[in-house]
C-alpha cells in the first residue's frame, strides 16, 4: 500500500534540546552554547554545527590533532582536502592568493555557499592534514548565522566537512549527526539547512575557472561571472577538492534514478506529480521546483533508507541549474559513474 513517510515519527521539531540518547542532546544554538562550543574547539575538541548549505564537523584548522579528530570521526580517507571556514573575505586573503576572477567570484558570492580552492600561502597557520598536503586550501565564508557566531567566538579558522560518517548522505538536520556519529559528539542544533546541498567549489588550472564539484549555486551563476568553466577530471585517488569520491553520498539500499513506474516495493522519491504504485512516496517536490527538491535531498534520502522498502527510486530530474547538483549527487549515491 503506499504511504507517505512522515519524519515526525524520529523526532520532535519544537522545543529545548532534542534528546537523540540519554547522553547526547542536541544543544539549542543560543549564544551560551555557541560560547561553549568556542570554548571546545580551541581546547583541540570538534563541534558539530549548521551551515547554509548542511551541518559541518569543525576543528581548529590550525591545530592538526585536532583535524585528525575529524578524519577519525568520520572514518574519512586522509587523502580528500578539507574546507576551511573563515568568518569574512579579509580573513580568507591571509591563507591565500586571490587571482581577480577568485576576487571577483569571492565579492559576488561571499558569505554564501561558494568554496575556492586556491594557492595557499607560505605563512598560513592551517595544518597539512586540511589541504591533504596539497599546494592550495580551499576556503569558504558561510551566511548561516550560527556559523558566522562560532567563527568569530572561537577566533581560529574551521576545518569543516560534513558532520557525517564519510560516503553517507550529508546532514541537512541536527539529529542527522547524532545518528549517523553517535553521541559523543557536541551537536549546535539550528534547525534545518536551508539548501540541502553542499557548496559549490570552484579552483583554478593557472588563470582558467575549473568547476571541482557542483553544489548549491548552479553553474550558470559562476559563468556569468567567469565565463565558461573547465570541468575537472575526476581522480579517486588524489581528489582536489571534497566530495570528488566516486561512491559518495551513498545510502545503505540501492538506489535506482530515473525511474517513471517505481515497483510496489520501493520508495520513490517523487519529482512533480507522484505516479501511483511505489510502497512509499516521498516528494521531492510536488510542484517540481529544484531548490526544494535540493533542500529535501539528503533528508529524504535519509528517511527512504530508514524504511522497510527494497529499494530506493528516484525520478527523472532536470539537469539544468540545481538539477545537474542534484544528478551529480544522485550518480554517486547509486554509485553510477
Amino acid at each position: 500500500m503506499q504511504s507517505n513517510f512522515r519524519e515526525g515519527a524520529f523526532h520532535a521539531r519544537e522545543g529545548g534540546p532534542r534528546q537523540v540518547t540519554q547522553s547526547m542532546p542536541l544543544l539549542p544554538a543560543s549564544p551560551a552554547n555557541i560560547a561553549r562550543a568556542a570554548e571546545r574547539l580551541r581546547a583541540g575538541e570538534v563541534v558539530a554545527f549548521p551551515t547554509e548549505t548542511v551541518y559541518g564537523l569543525g576543528a581548529d584548522a590550525t591545530n592538526g590533532e585536532a583535524v585528525a579528530k575529524i578524519f577519525a570521526a568520520k572514518t574519512r580517507p586522509k587523502i580528500n582536502p578539507l574546507i576551511t571556514h573563515v568568518p569574512d573575505a579579509g580573513t580568507a586573503h591571509r591563507h591565500a592568493i586571490f587571482s581577480p576572477v577568485a576576487e571577483k567570484l569571492a565579492a559576488a558570492f561571499w558569505p554564501g555557499p561558494l568554496t575556492l580552492v586556491l594557492p595557499r600561502k607560505a605563512e598560513s597557520p592551517v595544518a597539512d592534514l586540511v589541504t591533504a598536503g596539497l599546494e592550495t586550501i580551499a576556503l569558504r565564508v558561510p551566511r548561516h548565522p550560527v556559523a558566522q557566531a562560532l567563527l568569530r567566538a572561537c577566533n581560529v579558522p574551521l576545518a569543516a566537512p560534513s558532520a557525517n560518517r564519510s560516503g553517507e548522505p550529508s546532514p541537512t538536520d541536527a539529529a542527522h549527526v547524532a545518528e549517523s556519529l553517535g553521541d559523543e559528539i557536541m551537536v549546535l542544533d539550528g534547525g534545518a539547512a536551508i539548501m540541502g546541498l553542499e557548496s559549490t567549489i570552484i579552483g583554478f588550472d593557472g588563470s582558467t575557472p575549473v568547476l571541482l564539484r557542483l553544489g548549491a549555486i548552479a553553474r550558470q551563476e559562476i559563468e556569468a561571472i567567469t565565463g565558461p568553466l573547465a570541468d575537472a577530471e575526476l581522480d579517486p585517488a588524489r581528489p582536489r577538492a571534497p566530495g570528488r569520491m566516486f561512491r559518495h553520498y551513498a545510502p545503505k539500499k540501492p538506489v535506482a534514478l530515473n525511474i517513471t513506474a517505481p515497483l510496489k516495493t520501493d520508495a520513490f522519491l517523487s519529482f512533480g506529480p507522484a505516479p501511483s504504485g511505489a510502497h512509499i512516496v516521498l516528494p521531492l517536490s510536488a510542484a517540481g521546483r529544484l531548490e526544494e527538491a535540493a533542500s529535501n535531498l539528503f533528508r529524504l534520502l535519509r528517511l527512504a533508507d530508514k524504511s522497510d522498502a527494497a529499494r530506493i527510486a528516484v525520478a527523472p530530474i532536470p539537469s539544468h541549474g540545481l538539477g545537474e547538483a542534484i544528478n551529480d549527487r544522485l550518480r554517486r549515491a547509486a554509485n553510477v559513474t
